[in-house]
């Protein structure tokens, strides 16, 4: 039987983390414990997660005490332990609560010598303290998915000229067995160089020119073939689900908030669009921000409300744009807010789009998904390598984990953006840098 000591940050990641390793001995540190005391009364992510776990640990007491071991149904005993009376096997400040879980890990380590011990953490730093201290350390990888082989959401077909004559003439072709729901694809002749862009019908079981292949929405005309695509996902009401990611600059903001503008503005099919993002300073924070709610949300909203005001002067160019912001927010058409307050509430009938979801953690972006009403569409956009949460990376995020999940699902679409659009220049400095 194996033994996994469980770090604080892996327990804030995932509530029910002490459930994934199955058949083997949990051990809880009484640091990791203390650790969550000082966050359960947090109002943000990490408070609610502490107090879910103090809820869970206190109903496994039930089934015995927790410092003699608890069965667990999945075949493992959670246990939780002080560790070591002594300092004998801490050779680093015991001020320091990562070094007092490194003390009991080695405790653990020294009492069962013939056992497998791994410490499980999401704290980079604490690994490579761990190694040095001979102890084996390893990511929670629960949500672990591999970014070099994610679902791209579309690809490339190269068929034969006259299939490509013949899509043209009938408007569907057979498709490869291997096709997901809402995937989309680039046909390409052999010899002539013609070629066409579809859209796979699940239910049809065959490919389909696109729907929405020449739209503008809010006067945006896409500037690419993935951008194409991406406009029929975003525009399609029978895909309640949509997720892009890719390279900075690509317009995956810009063209969901253009879509998200004609599908309430113009087309009255949600009463709302709500625009959300995580707050998760990209490096040093300035601190304290004054005024109100919305007054702080302008400073974190910078790139939502850049783009905004980018459509609203391309439909109306020399117009008062501050005055149709104020007007569309007065209206109730349009709303934006922290990811921090989105708990809790009910969103019916609204197009929601949550940006730099890269940020979120799979727990989060749960918390996100299910917060969606009847008649309700969410996107999701973000870069996968452009990641401010210190717990997170590139193959563990939320976004990732949810593209993994969801690909096939008949209401979920999703596109993979390898080219920018912004400027020459930030095209560069996305491929050298």
């Amino acid at each position: 039987m194996k033994t996994f000591v469980l770090d604080t940050n892996v327990l804030i990641h995932d509530p029910d983390a002490f459930l994934f390793f199955k058949n083997s001995e949990i051990i809880i540190p009484i640091t990791v414990i203390e650790e969550l005391d000082g966050l359960k009364r947090a109002t943000d992510e990490r408070g609610r997660a502490a107090r879910a776990i103090s809820r869970n640990l206190n109903a496994l007491r039930n089934g015995g005490r927790l410092s003699d071991g608890v069965k667990l149904k999945n075949g493992s005993v959670l246990k939780i332990v002080l560790g070591a009376q002594s300092e004998k096997h801490l050779p680093f400040a015991a001020s320091l609560a990562d070094n007092r879980i490194l003390s009991i890990v080695l405790d653990v380590q020294s009492q069962k010598k013939d056992e497998k011990v791994v410490f499980i953490t999401k704290d980079i730093n604490l690994r490579i303290k761990a190694e040095v201290l001979g102890i084996d350390a390893q990511d929670y990888e629960k949500e672990k998915v591999s970014v070099e082989d994610l679902y791209n959401g579309w690809r490339e077909m190269e068929v034969a000229d006259s299939d490509v004559d013949a899509f043209y003439a009938g408007k569907k072709m057979t498709a490869p067995s291997d096709f997901l729901a809402n995937e989309c694809v680039v046909l390409k002749g052999k010899n002539s160089g013609s070629s066409a862009i579809a859209k796979y019908n699940f239910r049809e079981k065959s490919l389909r020119p696109l729907f929405h292949q020449n739209a503008s929405p809010w006067g945006l005309k896409p500037l690419n073939v993935h951008q194409k695509f991406a406009f029929e996902l975003l525009l399609c009401n029978d895909i309640n689900l949509v997720t892009l990611i890719g390279v900075p600059g690509a317009g995956k903001t810009l063209i969901s908030l253009a879509c998200g503008m004609q599908k309430v503005l113009e087309e009255k099919s949600y009463a709302k669009l709500f625009i959300a993002r995580p707050v998760v300073p990209m490096g040093r924070d300035i601190g304290y921000l004054p005024g109100t709610k919305e007054e702080k949300l302008t400073s974190w909203m910078g790139a939502i409300y850049d783009n905004f005001e980018f459509l609203l002067e391309k439909k109306s160019p020399g117009a008062d744009i501050s005055s149709k912001v104020s007007y569309l927010f007065d209206t109730g058409a349009l709303e934006i807010e922290a990811l921090t307050y989105i708990r809790g509430r009910s969103l019916p009938n609204q197009y929601i789009i949550i940006d730099d979801a890269q940020n979120l953690t799979p727990h989060e972006v749960k918390t996100i998904i299910s917060r969606a009403g009847s008649g309700t569409k969410i996107i999701l956009t973000g870069d996968p390598h452009q990641i401010d949460n210190p717990y997170l990376d590139a193959s563990s995020n939320g976004l990732t984990n949810l593209v993994e999940r969801f690909k096939g699902q008949e209401m979920y679409g999703h596109i993979t953006f390898n080219k920018t659009e912004r400027s020459a220049l930030a095209a560069l400095a996305s491929e050298l840098l």
